[in-house]
């Protein structure tokens, strides 16, 4: 790949992963629940489906869900039933508080949720997203020689896209939601931020399941 067309596939990367999403959504929340350092393994999650969508418009099925309305239609509905379940998850959440030694309620305890579990929701988060797939079938040609090796361009688009990701979710978006950690010291703080957070999820899958 020629460095100048790299660079507009680095740039490219840059502005998409930028654009606020559920993926943007998920980080910014884990790295309120659970720290700046724990919220990698949701983007790593998230990178994993990154990495399928890639290979699913490399291996020409991504055509097939683009131009399937009823593959697309079933994948866009379940891709937003499950943002919208996160979100109502979300909202429900209950805060425990931990007391002091004189009974007093102090800051609210969040449940450490393992990093497995956090790893398989950034996977389905974006998993789910048939518009990626779509996205990607777009913008993945435009990076890629036909008259060259296949299997090294798309090695090189992915690894871009991946390391540009990784750097945004985790440097951006989750360095930005510790600005919003003073609120979770109390319970009342706690529960604005799961509300704003799952009415989030539920307004991008409601966009996702609307929106063609």
């Amino acid at each position: 790949m020629q460095l100048s067309l790299w660079i507009t596939l680095l740039l490219a990367c840059v502005v998409i992963s930028l654009t606020p999403g559920a993926g943007a959504i998920n980080t910014m929340g884990n790295a309120l629940n659970h720290g700046h350092r724990r919220a990698i393994w949701g983007i790593l999650g998230q990178q994993a489906a990154l990495v399928v969508h890639i290979a699913i418009v490399a291996a020409g099925v991504g055509l097939l869900v683009g131009s399937s309305p009823i593959a697309f239609a079933v994948i866009r509905y379940a891709g937003a039933a499950y943002l919208v379940y996160l979100g109502i998850r979300q909202i429900l959440a209950k805060v425990e508080t931990v007391t002091d030694e004189d009974g007093a309620a102090t800051t609210p305890a969040v449940r450490t949720e393992s990093r497995w579990a956090m790893f398989r929701r950034g996977l389905w988060v974006n998993l789910l997203n048939p518009k990626a797939i779509v996205f990607f079938l777009a913008f993945l040609p435009q990076f890629i020689k036909p008259d060259q090796p296949q299997l090294p361009q798309y090695v090189i688009v992915a690894v871009t896209c991946i390391v540009v990701d990784i750097a945004v979710m985790w440097g951006f978006f989750a360095v930005a939601a510790q600005g919003f950690r003073r609120f979770t010291r109390t319970a009342h703080g706690q529960r604005t931020l799961n509300r704003i957070f799952g009415v989030l999820f539920i307004a991008v899958g409601v966009l996702l399941a609307v929106m063609h």
